[in-house]
């Protein structure tokens, strides 16, 4: 498995969060999945909220959440707040700090956790969601992936105090290996996906994989490097690449990702330091395609191909079908193309994650 152009986590990163990251786990949006998996730990343990959560250095976020319908039966949308739908506390996001809630203890404790009624803590019984949300009982078990990293929770709330008993918290466990399966499955796309960049290493374009709603930069090969600079691990375009950013390489992934229809950007002129480039200058076109989940078709990141084309004249096609070809080799790895992607207002690719 080729390693060439992968960060490692930022200095000062837990392995949990690098396992986060890695694991495209590292941001608070929904994921379908995780959502009916909360869903089904509400069912089976009997409590009104379920959560599917997973802690960096930084913020719980709840990735899986599942929210009772509102008790009247009256249609509310989609972002409506937990007290429009009948619930008692509100959580306006999918994120929380970690000083808020429980969950925190059992990753920090790597074993369950059961409050009965966590006003009979004192331990607990001061903690903000007390107050601000209205919690009484808490029941959550550790997600100890394969590397032995604990990653997150799975976990269950109620208003009122509850006697979880031995039954529900073998309950909550259980769900907790459950849900591994899911985990195990994306670690090994995660594989099979380091396995398609080694397609990439040793190409004579520059590229570039973003990922995520801030596009931080989770790839790019040898000549990407040696063309542009080593990135920042995981560090934002504009920040990595100044040069590029200023050029609006970043607005242009982003349309890419938010609309998910391939985008072009032409005429990028960069300072270089190659003695045989006239007036030191280097012009570049360059292509992003966004990537897909292949389960949910959701955009998930994009991939950046570069063309210098500072003594030739290429067209916007050329580049199009250069991104093709890269694509069609990630196919021979696994992926799936949807349409023909890297033309400009193509529909994009579709990635195992």
């Amino acid at each position: 498995m080729s390693t060439q152009g992968q960060f490692p986590g930022a200095a000062g990163e837990s392995e949990r969060t690098r396992r986060l990251r890695s694991l495209g786990l590292n941001e608070p949006s929904a994921d379908e999945a995780f959502d009916r998996f909360a869903h089904l730990a509400a069912s089976i343990t009997r409590a009104p909220i379920a959560m599917v959560n997973f802690i960096n250095d930084e913020r719980q976020m709840f990735r899986g959440l599942y929210i009772p319908p509102n008790s009247n039966d009256v249609a509310v949308d989609e972002g409506a707040s937990w007290a429009d739908r009948g619930i008692a506390f509100d959580l306006p996001t999918r994120q929380m700090p970690l000083s808020h809630g429980f969950c925190p203890h059992v990753v920090a404790q790597r074993s369950p956790l059961a409050l009965d009624d966590i006003l009979a803590y004192p331990r607990f019984s001061g903690n903000p969601v007390v107050d601000e949300l209205g919690v009484r009982a808490y029941l959550g078990a550790p997600l100890v992936d394969d590397t032995n990293t604990v990653i997150g929770t799975v976990c269950v709330l109620d208003r009122e105090p509850r006697q979880w008993g031995r039954e529900r918290l073998r309950d909550i466990q259980h769900l907790a290996e459950a849900l591994l399966s899911e985990i195990r499955l994306r670690d090994n796309l995660l594989a099979q996906q380091q396995e398609m960049f080694a397609a990439f290493d040793g190409s004579p374009f520059p590229i570039m994989l973003t990922d995520g709603p801030g596009q931080e930069i989770r790839y790019a090969n040898a000549q990407h490097a040696d063309t542009f600079g080593a990135p920042v691990a995981y560090g934002a375009i504009g920040l990595a690449y100044p040069q590029l950013g200023a050029a609006g390489l970043q607005q242009v992934i982003v349309e890419a990702y938010h609309t998910g229809r391939s985008t072009v950007l032409n005429d990028v002129r960069i300072q270089s330091g190659r003695p045989d480039v006239q007036r030191g200058q280097q012009i570049f076109s360059f292509t992003c395609t966004p990537l897909r989940a292949a389960r949910t078709g959701q955009v998930n990141g994009v991939l950046t191909v570069g063309m210098d084309v500072t003594a030739q004249s290429r067209t916007e096609e050329e580049l199009g079908t250069l991104a093709a070809l890269l694509v069609d080799r990630l196919q021979q790895n696994g992926a799936t193309p949807v349409g023909r992607p890297g033309i400009a207002g193509e529909s994009g690719l579709v990635l195992p994650s």
